[in-house]
């Protein structure tokens, strides 16, 4: 391996000249304390930044394994040094100037979530630290400026390594901190099942957020206070004690008036499948990892997915055991959100009233008089919701604002009152009682069939060159083709949504048989992801993306919405 003495000189002969002759720089080079990678050097300095990485040997970082011992302690020290690194290269960043992005130096922004990333990695054995980053390599229009990217790889660069990722030199109680919250946070998820709850919400969490574009915690927002016949108290492995409020598994309602905080209570638990670091207010809303938020979704297409178990019997004849449109209505594509999510394994299902098809949810007794089950299609999820946790375990916390009839298959019903939750469940069983349903109960549906074996697409084999574009938050683009996740709602990271491109051309190339469930593939997808990484999805021949760890609910949603998957 070279030395960073051969990286300068190599610098200084290649001074002045035009910007190609950046590409010598690629390899690796033998910093005093720590190896930096140059994986990806950008064509002009007008193109995306290059790619760097920096390799130190865990006797050199020095992190005591207790602090990444267990993998949610190891993701939230990565999530740590991640934060520390960007803040310092934030601060580096254009103090080296020139043309375009000549003098950039950053990396993954990280929001109020703590999520697994490829920007930074400790390995569990040995204790090394992999970081990779993107630097704006110096031009004066096109032409090399190279002691502008001395600086940043001899000065501006090594001060950030020396700050954010020697474990002597930072600070190691917030270190230890995020860790112990991420251990904490891990056992109460273990625990909702033994005490049979779906949600936790401790008691003094803020809620709401500063505003509609920030997720940071609002001022003065009311604490949360669970009402005491939710009372649940817990003995956490680092915090100890601990009360707020148990969801119980069934059906549960959160009701009340506009603006009392209903769905900032549902926002809160459908984020609560992830982690939270220090300071944001939910720290210890945790909900079950494989909930899945559900709602209407006009116009997305739909592949081969029995819907028969919400829609039967369409005038058209249309076979809904095997469904399939490229321009679903509101009740079709919801119908179709609920039986994909039971496919990728969910167990508790988050509506809001509001963002629901009307005519899915439910149908009032006027209009089931006039125009007769018979004559209906649709069989809202107002029938099938008691079903729906009886026979297959699916739990289901509704926000509903406008309709009682939910009332009937409630088990809890909680009503927002100014932010203060209060459990009204006996007074509205008890006035449920002048509204009785007038239908009689429908006979138990067939399970939903979920055998879809994918094919691949020929664009897609490997070795093809196949143009990969992440579009944040709102979804992913492969050559001419855009996957729409602008309504999977729990995607709370760009990053994720570009994993899930990843993951899609990986599966296109790799997995895709026509023999292989739609479930198999995507468990190979995870199950390589847990053995080698979220980098093993990526071809690094242009150094590693920035990418985060989806869920499993998140990538069978994104398999749902490619048009061009063959199911």
């Amino acid at each position: 391996m070279q030395t960073s003495n051969d990286l300068r000189a190599l610098l200084a002969r290649i001074d002045r000249r035009g910007y190609p002759a950046y590409k010598d720089t690629r390899g690796s080079w033998q910093f005093p304390r720590y190896v930096l990678s140059i994986d990806h050097v950008q064509g002009d300095p007008f193109a995306a930044p290059s790619r760097v990485s920096v390799h130190v040997d865990g006797r050199t970082a020095g992190f005591p394994r207790s602090l990444y011992e267990q993998p949610c302690r190891r993701i939230a020290l990565q999530d740590q040094l991640t934060r520390v690194f960007g803040r310092l290269a934030s601060g580096a960043s254009f103090q080296a100037r020139g043309s375009g992005h000549s003098g950039l130096i950053s990396l993954s922004r990280c929001g109020q979530q703590v999520l697994e990333r490829t920007v930074c990695r400790l390995d569990p054995d040995s204790g090394c630290v992999d970081l990779h980053l993107e630097i704006g390599f110096p031009a004066n229009g096109r032409t090399i400026n190279a002691r502008e990217l001395e600086k940043i790889l001899f000065e501006l660069l090594p001060r950030c390594v020396e700050s954010a990722l020697f474990f002597r030199n930072l600070d190691q109680k917030r270190l230890t901190a995020a860790a112990d919250l991420a251990e904490d946070q891990q056992y109460i998820r273990r625990a909702l099942p033994q005490l049979g709850l779906c949600a936790f919400v401790a008691d003094g969490s803020v809620l709401p957020r500063a505003s509609g574009v920030s997720p940071l915690p609002l001022k003065d927002a009311v604490p949360f206070r669970s009402p005491p016949e939710l009372s649940v108290t817990l003995e956490l492995p680092h915090r100890g004690r601990i009360t707020g409020m148990g969801i119980p598994r069934g059906v549960t309602l959160i009701v009340g008036g506009g603006y009392h905080g209903k769905s900032t209570l549902l926002k809160a638990l459908e984020l609560g499948v992830y982690g939270h670091i220090a300071g944001d207010g939910r720290e210890y809303v945790i909900t079950d990892p494989a909930a899945v938020k559900i709602r209407a979704e006009d116009g997305r297409s739909i592949r081969r997915t029995d819907i028969s178990l919400f829609i039967n019997d369409l005038p058209n004849g249309k076979d809904t055991v095997r469904f399939s449109t490229e321009d679903a209505s509101g009740s079709t594509s919801q119908a179709a959100n609920v039986v994909e999510a039971m496919e990728a394994g969910c167990s508790l299902l988050l509506i809001d009233e509001d963002t629901s098809a009307t005519n899915f949810m439910v149908r009032d007794e006027l209009m089931q008089r006039v125009i007769h089950r018979d004559m209906e299609p649709i069989t809202p999820f107002l029938d099938r919701v008691r079903e729906l946790y009886d026979r297959w375990g699916v739990s289901t916390i509704l926000v509903a604002g406008s309709s009682g009839a939910f009332f009937h298959a409630a088990d809890h019903v909680i009503q927002m009152d100014r932010y203060v939750p209060r459990d009204i469940t006996a007074r509205a069983k008890q006035a449920a009682l002048d509204f009785p349903l007038s239908a009689p109960p429908l006979p138990p549906a067939a399970p939903p069939v979920s055998d879809r074996r994918p094919a691949p697409s020929p664009e897609f084999r490997d070795g093809e060159r196949v143009k990969l574009k992440s579009l944040g938050r709102d979804g992913v683009s492969l050559n001419r083709e855009t996957v729409d996740l602008r309504y999977v709602e729990q995607l709370c990271d760009a990053e994720q949504s570009a994993a899930l491109g990843w993951c899609l051309l990986y599966a296109q190339r790799r997995l895709l048989d026509g023999n292989r469930t739609l479930a198999q593939v995507v468990d190979e997808l995870e199950r390589l992801m847990e053995a080698k990484g979220l980098a093993a999805l990526c071809d690094d021949r242009g150094g590693v993306p920035f990418l985060a760890r989806p869920r499993r609910q998140e990538i069978f949603a994104c398999f749902n919405r490619c048009r061009s998957l063959r199911l």
